[in-house]
């Protein structure tokens, strides 16, 4: 029995140096809220959703240390619904991160699926993708600030902090024969000095949605098209306890057949019109967003936001130019460091030109439909609790 003793003291004395040199963290967010919409579809709706202010969550990470600055890390991320307890992201376990990598002095290169430079490194600057969440989005999340894709098969660089400066980017590999069929790539970086944060990103990706093992899978995409480019910059300045932002996105959409906000009874082709009966060729949108934030107390905050967005429809018979204006308002109020309560509320109005197809129609993201006229409100009130 001694011996034993002896044997199991000496296993934990080797033991406890190798535990201190690794770590991994259990982490996660609760979002859960009170919706009411105005219009959908012509009519009113209440309901209970999850993952608004923050996408509800989960998640595993750590890190080894293998000596000489050089450690081993990973990221495991699911999302899911409070509601219903199923799994977000088209289903996957973990579908808002799975990676594993390196890091050093000289940065960090990951492999999974991940986030691309759009969401690191410009978002911060958007409203929806800092202190508003989801349904303070750019109208159908045409950008991605508001990450409703994650990119598969994906090499990722993050640099070092260097005095404020950090960039990087992602190659997502079409898993597929056709080299480029399904790929994406992004770069990125931003700066920050005192109160000054400046940012600036661009993607793009070649026929995303069109397969389901590629970089941007066919459940996951914001809209199936041949390709998409988009690219922006942010500038946030923070001076006491207000912050005021603007912010510039371009997004390319050509030959675009489908759109993730759209249910099967939608069409973003013309089918009523001078241009029904034409073939859409391509979607362009233009955001310009102004948001502010003013930290009222240390545990009380209200946040403002309005995008103009300048949408371009051309189809083969021609094209046309609508306007959407977007605004957005929230109030949270922390009960304390790990919880809060919220409201918010966003407005939409499609004006201008009209398509002749779905997209004629107001759509809030987070709204439960679609409207059935070009106007659209929808209120919540949330709690929020990370662990």
């Amino acid at each position: 029995m001694k011996r034993h003793v002896l044997c199991l003291a000496a296993s934990m004395a080797f033991a406890v140096p190798a535990l201190a040199q690794n770590s991994v963290t259990l982490y996660g967010v609760i979002d859960e809220g009170l919706n009411y919409t105005n219009n959908v579809r012509g009519n009113h709706n209440y309901e209970l959703a999850s993952g608004f202010a923050q996408g509800s969550r989960w998640g595993l990470k750590g890190a080894e240390d293998l000596g000489n600055g050089l450690k081993a890390v990973f990221q495991l991320e699911n999302g899911f619904d409070v509601n219903t307890g199923r799994l977000n992201q088209g289903g996957r376990m973990f579908g808002r991160q799975a990676f594993v990598g390196l890091s050093s002095p000289y940065g960090t290169v990951t492999l999974g699926r991940q986030y691309d430079a759009l969401v690191d490194y410009l978002a911060p600057t958007t409203a929806n993708g800092n202190w508003g969440g989801y349904l303070l989005s750019h109208p159908f999340d045409n950008d991605n600030t508001d990450n409703s894709f994650r990119v598969n098969n994906t090499i990722k660089y993050a640099s070092p902090d260097y005095s404020g400066l950090q960039f990087g980017g992602t190659y997502s590999f079409s898993n597929d024969t056709g080299f480029s069929n399904n790929r994406q790539y992004s770069i990125g970086g931003q700066y920050q000095n005192g109160g000054l944060l400046v940012a600036a990103a661009y993607l793009q990706a070649n026929n995303p949605g069109l397969t389901t093992g590629g970089a941007i899978a066919t459940n996951d995409a914001n809209f199936a098209s041949s390709r998409l480019r988009v690219f922006g910059g942010g500038i946030n300045y923070t001076f006491g306890p207000a912050t005021a932002g603007f912010v510039y996105t371009n997004t390319n959409i050509t030959n675009p057949t489908s759109g993730a906000y759209l249910t099967a009874a939608d069409s973003l082709v013309p089918i009523t019109g001078p241009l029904a009966g034409s073939t859409l060729t391509g979607l362009k949108f233009q955001n310009f967003e102004v948001n502010g934030k003013y930290q009222l107390t240390p545990a009380l905050y209200v946040g403002a936001q309005y995008v103009y967005t300048m949408e371009k429809y051309d189809t083969s018979l021609g094209g046309v130019k609508p306007k959407i204006h977007t605004f957005g308002l929230m109030v949270d109020y922390n009960l304390s460091k790990r919880t809060d309560v919220y409201i918010q509320g966003a407005f939409q109005k499609v004006a201008g030109d009209s398509t002749g197809s779905s997209l004629d129609h107001a759509y809030i993201p987070g709204a439960d439909d679609v409207s059935s006229t070009s106007k659209q409100a929808v209120a919540r009130v949330g709690i929020r609790h990370k662990f």
